[in-house]
């Protein structure tokens, strides 16, 4: 049994690991949507994708970069 949408950690964690230097918030959601469905371990019906799961995928890769980046780095990070 595959990859559905609605295992938004595994999904960002996976696109995070194949696209590490890619800053996650400068990704279209089609090209996003694209990417998880060309998954090797992807196996869901591709239009049960919405804007919330696709959101929430980019949220968890969002996350994984955040860790292993300097918050220099990142050009959509709050100014504090």
């Amino acid at each position: 049994m595959g990859l559905k949408w609605t295992e938004f950690r595994t999904l960002g964690q996976m696109l995070y690991d194949s696209n590490e230097e890619l800053h996650p918030l400068s990704v279209r959601f089609s090209d996003l949507h694209r990417w998880v469905t060309e998954l090797d371990d992807f196996d869901d019906d591709p239009s049960a994708s919405n804007e919330g799961r696709l959101e929430a995928i980019q949220m968890v890769w969002y996350e994984e970069w955040q860790e292993d980046h300097d918050p220099s780095e990142d050009p959509y990070r709050n100014n504090r």
